[in-house]
């Protein structure tokens, strides 16, 4: 039987940034599940993207037989809390609090109690998630600090044993494109630009040089200044 510290359960959403940590659960546990949230996000195609990159996971020769269930889980009350732009057709812009309209307020929080729950009963350790604090948006529950409080939450209220890993919190972008091409070389990167999706709005209509979307939401725009900045350092 896997020894608990060799479990991670990742919070995959089919993005750049779970796919990546996908990646690094499966380079360094040997039993990995997968968790995505169904909270009525406007950018649901991102749901469609996971079943897509799972399949390429599971056909590398040297995480074959790490990949285990994946678990979707419903949310549709954030939807019933507030309008966001992640959430209903409303424009993507700064709101009086500074923070831009695609901030769903406790989603991540959410998230990982979700998460928490599920990963101590299916006798997981550790937790993965992709946030990032060098996302422009600022989201303060993609902060380290948030991270680690969460942390001990779950440790607190749910299962002592749980811990918390964000590979990509301290990174940026392009760090994050960098790591994907460590993980898995060049056709991992590949399958990131082609399978995942970022944008908020949704949009698989352009397949620019760095994945598809609108090019113009803060995911477009983060995604694409972190693949030129990587690019350009290569």
């Amino acid at each position: 039987m896997t020894s608990l510290s060799s479990s991670a359960l990742v919070l995959f959403s089919g993005g750049q940034d779970s796919a990546t940590c996908l990646a690094y659960a499966l380079s360094r546990f040997e039993r990995v599940e997968t968790v995505g949230f169904a909270y009525g996000q406007r950018h649901k195609v991102e749901l469609e993207a996971r079943q897509r990159v799972r399949d390429y996971m599971m056909t590398r020769p040297e995480w074959v037989g790490r990949l285990g269930p994946d678990h979707m889980l419903s949310m549709p009350a954030f939807g019933e809390i507030g309008d966001t732009a992640m959430t209903a057709d409303l424009p993507i812009v700064l709101a009086a609090n500074g923070l831009p309209t695609t901030f769903v307020p406790g989603r991540n929080i959410a998230f990982f109690t979700f998460a928490g729950a599920l990963a101590s009963r299916r006798g997981l350790s550790t937790i993965i998630g992709g946030m990032c604090e060098a996302d422009a948006a600022g989201y303060p529950d993609c902060r380290a600090d948030t991270i680690e409080a969460m942390e001990k939450v779950l440790r607190l209220g749910v299962d002592p044993g749980l811990s918390i890993r964000a590979p990509l919190v301290r990174r940026t972008k392009a760090e994050t494109w960098d790591l994907a091409q460590h993980l898995g070389g060049d056709a991992l990167v590949e399958m990131i630009l082609e399978e995942s999706h970022t944008c908020y709005k949704g949009d698989r209509s352009v397949r620019h040089a760095w994945g598809y979307g609108c090019g113009e939401c803060p995911a477009c725009v983060e995604r694409r200044k972190g693949y030129e900045g990587w690019q350009a350092a290569r």
